[in-house]
């Protein structure tokens, strides 16, 4: 997804989707291709990351002096920050195709949304390549960062970019000279380029990316959105259990039993310290093993048996009974 072509497919595909009441039952090769791409539930974060968003580019449409304001998305890993990224970034992009009348093709030229990853240790030069990269502007080894930065300004504009999302953002480090550089660069980008800036990354308050003089220009444009855990209880709400809850209801198991895994929602939460990221695999991973055994249910035995990602299974820590002879 970080050049035109990859994105706008990620953008124009069908969202995945449990089947419809009445439908034909799908055959096992297609329940298991179903439940490894699984569904994207819509999270509070990603509903209240694109109604700021919209709001940041009616602020910033008409600003011509200053960098427009930007948002970055922050939280621990797996908690969905990437998802939430890519998804306003789908929605953007299908509503641009819907004011072109239904073109997903980039009518005369244009281009909404651009999605950059920061390479691990990226110097000025390295990151201005990516954003070249994303829209296949030729580039040779002999130019200069100063005549890769012009082309990508001047392309951009060209290709009429409203939203830059530039995802992994706590890899750069102004503390350090290459750190400093790019830095530097994406503050030029985001006052050359008319578009809304998104940045993504984990623990970004945490980091050295506010502090200093640099830190503290970027601090000075960008909101910062919290993408926690899901809290097993928000006052009288249980956000986890309604997770947990929509998920439950997109599985495609014959003989699965409606109802038990929100009922296992508290083992749940222990299980993923509430990361919607270990939740899904969690899911996906138990649903796979329900189709292969054939079972077709999701179990606490079943659940149990699902080796996770490592920052999961080190925060879980099952009680063990004992007996003292």
């Amino acid at each position: 997804m970080t050049v035109w072509d990859g994105f706008t497919r990620f953008a124009t595909a069908p969202v995945t989707a449990p089947p419809a009441p009445g439908a034909p039952p799908r055959s096992l090769a297609e329940r298991l291709a179903y439940h490894s791409r699984f569904v994207t539930v819509r999270t509070p974060a990603i509903d209240m990351l694109a109604k700021q968003v919209r709001t940041l580019m009616i602020l910033g449409c008409h600003q011509q002096v200053a960098a427009r304001p930007s948002l970055i998305v922050t939280g621990p890993a797996g908690a969905g920050k990437t998802t939430a990224l890519l998804q306003v970034g789908r929605v953007f992009q299908l509503a641009h195709i819907r004011r072109q009348g239904g073109v997903a093709a980039a009518a005369g030229g244009q281009v909404p949304v651009a999605y950059v990853l920061v390479p691990p240790a990226a110097g000025a030069k390295t990151l201005a390549l990516e954003f070249a990269r994303y829209l296949g502007i030729p580039t040779t080894a002999r130019m200069s960062q100063a005549q890769i930065v012009n082309s990508v300004c001047h392309t951009y504009q060209a290709a009429d970019v409203k939203l830059v999302m530039i995802d992994e953002i706590h890899r750069l480090n102004p503390r350090t000279t290459t750190g400093a550089q790019s830095a530097d660069l994406i503050k030029d980008l985001t006052e050359r380029i008319g578009a809304t800036f998104m940045y993504a990354g984990i623990d970004v308050a945490a980091t050295p990316l506010f502090t200093g003089v640099r830190g503290a220009q970027l601090a000075a444009r960008a909101s910062l959105v919290d993408c926690d855990p899901f809290p097993a209880r928000d006052g009288t709400h249980e956000p986890f259990k309604d997770l947990v809850r929509a998920m439950e209801n997109a599985l495609d198991l014959r003989h699965h039993r409606p109802g038990s895994l929100v009922r296992l929602a508290p083992y749940l939460h222990a299980r993923t310290a509430g990361r919607i990221g270990s939740l899904s695999r969690l899911i996906k991973q138990a649903a796979l093993a329900a189709l292969a055994d054939g079972t077709e249910r999701i179990t606490k035995t079943t659940l149990e048996a699902v080796r996770l990602d490592h920052l999961a299974e080190q925060h879980y820590r099952p009680r063990t009974s004992t007996r003292t002879r």
